[in-house]
């Protein structure tokens, strides 16, 4: 399966977001600049390929470099690195975070290529983030139809609800397409060189591009290709009654009763979608509780919510060791035992199964073998700035990997930062992301977000460092937004050092818990501490004020910081 896979993979440390993008390990794709993103960490550019015909050309005097008579040449000195180079940068993957990085290193002014093996927009835009955000729109419109009790609470008289699975099908599909072909638009604009074709590294700073034996030489490399579904052994997958999520996407059928395997990101989002649409749910989980590496809390609020009202039960504590799929008259087997003991447990018979156990990194046949680079379970060895590591624990020079290639954090938009960070380094600028700082968010009705640390990761660390951990907390119920939408349920919850402000953590449950997530990640990004997020303003009524709320019901010993500008009157 791997070998028909591109290399357009990309997104990809011990945060909450971190430990739960893990159990999703999505791979991602495009993106780049600090401003304006959008959308799985796609920037604007990918919605708008109408750019000015200035933009369009802004690189487009840079000379094609011709291979042909220098591909002996090249593969007869892949030991060395060459004199004179094709690009200043050469990006092997054209997901979230190479994209990311190939908009920023054009910004730069570097001349810049991209290899992609398959198409562009990798995981995100074609098989994660993007087309199923599209069956979750779909999803949340179809509970809210089939609520009697919520639609009476507004008035509304809605006839039976009912929905074509082609349609909804190709509304995903449809908006894969539309992206893709936008940010590969947006790149060839840009003056982006996009080659055609799997990517192997020969040595220093040279990359094969297809099988063509076609050579290019950059003065720095980023590796970005991304992950593929990891499917546990025993388990058989024929993409028809034992689908992963590339397959689920597709939406091909809408099974009566489909287990998941895995109840992390990527196997709570379907359950959404599933019993949205009518299906029966099981859910099969390893570990002893459902929605591992979320805030306990939050995950206890969630599961009776998103879970016990549902047409969802569950296993937990037990191994799905052998899944066959549907043949013969006979449904989906699925043989379990005991996650500790390894004693047989029962036999599930199902309609379908959705292998959701997270994803593995796509780093097969890279040739990092010729640069003395080993994999460590796969993924790439990098430092805090990206740079990779040989076997030797030294660095290889003007190579880098990001996203879920390297595993520090499997999130698209994690990718791209990560990609960003690196064209600084390469520019001139030192720079190391701040992966504490980075979001995550599972879109379910409602939706969960998070960043930094859980509360246990949180007591944990002030153990070991000697400072308090206090917690505040605010409801969805108190929200003049929420309730006007009837949707007070709903949970935010701040972690932080009492003695300086400092947050550690925010976790939300409730209506666009996705969206209000960023002012938590800004202030941990930008150092901003408490006792001056509180004297912020904030439109009222809005959803933001539950995060108002929060901040200012903390209690918070040390002062608020000095104006940094005068007053201006009014």
């Amino acid at each position: 399966m791997q070998s028909s896979l591109s290399l357009s993979f990309s997104a990809t440390s011990s945060s909450a977001a971190a430990a739960v993008s893990r159990s999703r390990q999505s791979s991602h794709f495009p993106e780049v600049t600090p401003l304006n993103l959008r959308f799985c960490g796609l920037r604007r550019e990918a919605f708008d390929s109408g750019l000015s015909a200035s933009l369009n050309r802004r690189h487009s005097h840079l000379p094609r470099s011709s291979h042909s008579a220098a591909v002996s040449a090249a593969l007869s000195t892949n030991g060395s690195p060459p004199k004179s180079f094709d690009y200043d940068l050469l990006i092997i993957g054209a997901g979230v975070g190479g994209h990311g990085a190939a908009l920023h290193a054009v910004e730069k002014g570097l001349k810049t290529a991209i290899v992609e093996g398959d198409v562009v927009g990798g995981t995100c835009v074609n098989r994660g983030c993007v087309p199923s955000k599209a069956l979750l729109a779909v999803s949340g419109r179809m509970r809210e139809l089939k609520s009697d009790h919520h639609l009476k609470s507004f008035g509304l008289q809605v006839s039976a609800a009912g929905y074509d699975r082609q349609g909804v099908a190709d509304h995903a599909n449809n908006l894969a397409s539309k992206i893709r072909n936008n940010l590969t638009n947006s790149m060839k604009a840009l003056g982006v060189d996009i080659l055609t074709g799997f990517g192997t590294i020969l040595g220093p700073q040279k990359v094969k591009v297809g099988s063509s034996n076609k050579v290019v030489t950059a003065k720095n490399i980023i590796i970005a290709t991304g992950s593929v579904p990891f499917v546990p052994k025993g388990i058989e997958v024929d993409g028809k009654t034992v689908i992963t999520s590339d397959h689920a996407l597709k939406l091909e059928s809408v099974p009566d009763w489909i287990a998941i395997v895995g109840s992390g990101y990527i196997g709570l989002e379907f359950s959404d979608v599933y019993t949205a649409l009518g299906s029966e749910v099981t859910f099969v989980e390893a570990l002893d509780q459902l929605m591992p590496g979320f805030d306990p809390e939050i995950s206890k609020l969630a599961q009776r919510v998103l879970i016990n009202p549902r047409n969802i039960d569950y296993h937990t504590g037990v191994f799905a060791t052998k899944i066959t799929p549907a043949r013969d008259g006979k449904p989906v087997s699925i043989e379990l035992i005991d996650a500790k003991t390894k004693e047989p447990k029962e036999t599930l018979e199902v309609d379908a199964a959705l292998i959701a156990t997270g994803r593995a990194p796509f780093t097969q046949n890279l040739g990092l073998e010729n640069i003395d680079v080993v994999t460590q379970r796969g993924f790439v060895p990098v430092d805090e700035r990206m740079r990779v590591i040989d076997a030797n624990g030294k660095l290889v020079p003007h190579l880098f990997c990001i996203g879920d290639a390297n595993g520090k954090m499997m999130l698209a938009h994690a990718a791209s930062a990560q990609g960003i960070s690196v064209v600084e380094q390469v520019t001139g600028r030192d720079h190391v992301l701040n992966h504490l700082s980075i979001p995550a968010a599972c879109f379910t009705h409602p939706e969960i977000s998070m960043v930094g640390l859980t509360e246990p990761q949180a007591r944990e660390k002030g153990e070991k460092e000697g400072f308090e951990v206090s917690v505040a907390k605010t409801s969805f119920k108190a929200n003049t937004k929420a309730l006007a939408e009837n949707e007070g349920e709903g949970l935010a919850k701040l972690i932080y050092r009492p003695d300086n402000g400092e947050i550690l953590g925010v976790h939300i449950f409730g209506l666009h818990a996705a969206d209000l997530i960023h002012e938590a990640s800004n202030a941990i990004a930008l150092g901003t501490r408490i006792q001056d997020i509180k004297f912020a303003v904030h439109a009222h009524p809005t959803l933001s004020e539950v995060l108002d709320e929060l901040f200012k019901s903390a209690k918070v010993k040390a002062q608020a910081s000095s104006p940094v500008s005068e007053p201006v009157a009014v």
